[in-house]
């Protein structure tokens, strides 16, 4: 529709809004559905309400309609959140018994086996993500990573000493990290004058 044409719909609609035969119209065709919609159901049909007359006297003043109150809304379910992850502050170091090489093609349980339970694991589609300590997940940014396709190891992110991988990593080597006392600082030249 055009916006002109809109425009006359709502000043038609104002317009014609407090209209009495309008409105009694409107009475007559809401009772009439109200009375279908009753005979359906198999309920006598209802007597339209009619206004009570008002019985105020002088000296008794009428009583304050309460104040309208909003519907009550239904309760909100919710939003699921991701478990809270504690995040390393600093690395500890980690030692462990259980070491050992894994090679590509291993089951889960062959890498559970020898490196023991992980501290997370994570499962979408047909991947599966074993996540293991490695002293330097500050550092590192991230645990130990063990990648299985259908059940199968095919890739491995290692940084502690003991986890190897004899497969060709997607990882590059570890680097040390480039760390100064004090952490790191911007520092900003002062403007040259002109």
């Amino acid at each position: 529709m055009r916006r002109s044409t809109l425009w006359m719909c709502a000043l038609l609609a104002i317009a014609t809004s407090g209209c009495e035969q309008i409105k009694s119209q409107y009475t007559k065709i809401k009772d009439t559905i109200v009375a279908k919609i009753a005979e359906r159901r198999g309920r006598a049909p209802a007597a339209p309400a009619q206004p009570a007359p008002a019985q105020a006297t002088p000296e008794t003043p009428a009583p304050q309609p309460a104040p309208a109150t909003p519907p009550a809304k239904p309760p909100r379910r919710p939003a699921i959140q991701a478990p809270e992850i504690s995040r390393p502050t600093r690395d500890t170091p980690y030692d462990s018994p259980n070491t050992g090489t894994i090679d590509p093609g291993m089951s889960e349980e062959d890498v559970y086996s020898m490196w023991g339970p992980p501290v997370g694991v994570r499962r979408q589609a047909d991947m599966t993500f074993l996540y293991y300590r490695n002293g330097c997940e500050y550092s590192c940014g991230t645990e130990d990573v063990v990648f299985l396709q259908n059940g199968k190891v095919v890739d491995a992110v290692l940084r502690w000493p003991g986890h190897r991988y004899s497969g060709q990593s997607s990882s590059p080597a570890a680097t040390q990290p480039h760390l100064r006392r004090g952490g790191d600082t911007l520092t900003v030249k002062p403007p040259s004058s002109p």
